[in-house]
């Protein structure tokens, strides 16, 4: 059986059959991959195509449209793409070509991007709703438009251009908020490989190295791995820096008495991983340094113990807090009832962020968290991080001086099953004393 993307070419068949039901027979729907990323000069960041349109297609060239049309007798899927072009191809890679694209990916038919602007009116012509999310590549907006005001230009010739603008992502997003068997075996296999990378960075730690050769230590592991591409800039920050949430300079040096924290996760066939860790430099965690990140783990082992099909999304941030809460009164660094404190948001202080966000194609994945208002209740397969933690900043004058500098998050990804919470992470040691055990281990 043949393969996009890990997945098997019926799985991308069956999508689109899908939407083209959703759709009907008077929709129509436009949707563009991501532009090319111009770095400095004539070099290109590496392509990283849109997620929806890979969701969709398996497809990963740039330059490349898809527009699904209900009910057209010429073919119902039809794709824009870069034509066949030996001198290119030598240059910058091969091309399916839109002569090999209807075997290669199973579409109905395939034109030349360059013929775009001559056939998409056609396409449009006729069809009342028009799915496409306006907003997301301006650019192309402007082109859709154009096509729209040519198939009104024909409207004294029995032309109907589209009256009815919808979200696609609308749909989009709530499909790919489930994951599919599948999926979660791609997803799964991108955690190991994450895990085993943390694992490599902690056993290679000890001061007077820098963050940047952890770094190293995550990215060679996700390369000998076949993940070429992180999910996200990874996050190496020791000492204060772990207190800057989105912290990647990973420039600093390594000092012993410090923790370091390590927020990264490798990206498999567009499906991303998303682990934190932090440990101690020299292996040892120090009395405020243990007493702090035991309020943490605890916090995170309620949230996953809360997380069950049927309860609101926001459950297992609930049970986050209240732990972190109660920690941080317990040591002393709040004051007052806990549930007043927690009324109060008196925590946001050291607790800016909530205990986690949607995983899939993207590390913060789409899906809505509330519906009609209502924290939305979860489903089997959904997957979702768990990430509380705790930030002490150098600068806070109001604790003493013992807590200041200290930054821990625990973070971990994982499914929702019937009977509860399937951690899919669970390869990377978490427990005080395992992790003491592994730092600095690596001959």
């Amino acid at each position: 059986m043949s393969e996009l993307c890990g997945l098997s070419v019926d799985v991308f068949k069956q999508r689109r059959r899908a939407l083209l039901t959703h759709l009907g027979e008077e929709g129509v729907a436009v949707l563009t991959t991501a532009p090319e990323q111009r770095r400095n000069r004539d070099t290109y960041f590496p392509f990283r195509p849109d997620s929806d349109f890979v969701y969709l297609t398996g497809f990963a060239e740039p330059e490349a449209v898809i527009v699904l049309v209900p009910g057209r007798s010429e073919g119902e899927v039809v794709l824009f793409c870069r034509p066949k072009d030996e001198a290119r191809e030598i240059w910058d890679g091969y091309r399916v070509g839109p002569e090999a694209a209807p075997t290669h990916l199973h579409v109905d038919e395939a034109f030349d991007i360059a013929k775009l602007d001559a056939l998409m009116p056609t396409l449009l012509e006729g069809r009342r709703h028009l799915h496409y999310d306006f907003g997301e590549y301006p650019p192309f907006d402007k082109k859709l438009l154009n096509w729209i005001q040519v198939v009104k230009s024909r409207a004294r010739l029995g032309a109907r251009a589209p009256e009815h603008m919808l979200a696609l992502s609308a749909y989009l997003h709530e499909a790919r908020l489930v994951k599919s068997e599948s999926e979660l075996a791609i997803m799964q296999q991108a955690s190991e490989i994450t895990a085993r990378a943390h694992v490599a960075a902690m056993a290679q730690c000890r001061p007077g190295g820098f963050e940047y050769q952890l770094e190293g230590a995550i990215l060679s592991e996700f390369l000998r791995s076949g993940t070429r591409t992180p999910a996200y800039p990874s996050i190496v920050g020791s000492g204060a820096n772990a207190c800057v949430l989105h912290y990647v300079e990973n420039v600093a040096a390594l000092e012993a008495g410090d923790l370091v924290l390590i927020d990264a996760g490798a990206e498999l066939h567009y499906y991303a991983a998303d682990i934190t860790r932090t440990f101690p430099v020299n292996g040892r965690f120090n009395g405020e340094q243990k007493a702090l990140y035991e309020v943490v783990l605890q916090s995170q082992l309620a949230a996953i113990d809360a997380l069950k099909v049927g309860v609101p999304w926001s459950a297992y941030d609930d049970a986050a807090v209240k732990v972190l809460t109660r920690g941080l009164v317990d040591l002393g660094l709040l004051k007052g009832d806990v549930d007043g404190l927690i009324e109060d948001k008196a925590y946001k202080r050291f607790y800016m962020h909530r205990t986690g966000h949607w995983l899939g194609m993207d590390v913060h994945d789409v899906g809505r968290y509330k519906v009609d208002d209502h924290w939305r209740p979860l489903v089997e397969n959904m997957v979702l991080t768990v990430e509380p933690g705790l930030y002490i900043s150098p600068n806070d004058d109001t604790v003493e001086p013992r807590w200041r500098g200290i930054g821990i998050r625990i973070e971990d990804d994982v499914v929702i099953k019937p009977d509860g919470a399937l951690v899919m992470t669970t390869g990377v040691p978490k427990d005080i004393e395992a992790i003491e055990d592994l730092v600095g281990s690596a001959a």
